[in-house]
């Protein structure tokens, strides 16, 4: 069995569950596909849903992506910090 590096999964973005939709909207436009990951507890119980806690919603990526995403999302992040 052959292992490829560029189909393993990683998580690139954790937060709340508007965020998380906001960071796959922007992966998906950059043409990087993308999910969510604990999206239905962020909906249910968005109180429990924290930046990186165990009730957070994450955004997985495949790893051959993962340089182009963390770009984007940093300027997302950086844009988020100026404006508050």
């Amino acid at each position: 069995m052959c292992k490829n590096n560029d189909m393993e999964l990683i998580e690139v973005f954790s937060g709340k569950i508007m965020e998380a939709e906001i960071v796959k909207s922007l992966l998906e436009n950059a043409e990087i596909d993308s999910f969510l990951k604990d999206e239905f507890m962020g909906s249910i119980a968005p109180w429990y849903s924290s930046q990186g806690g165990s009730g957070s919603v994450k955004v997985i990526i495949r790893s051959n992506d993962k340089d182009k995403a963390i770009l984007i999302i940093e300027d997302y992040t950086k844009n988020i910090n100026i404006e508050h």
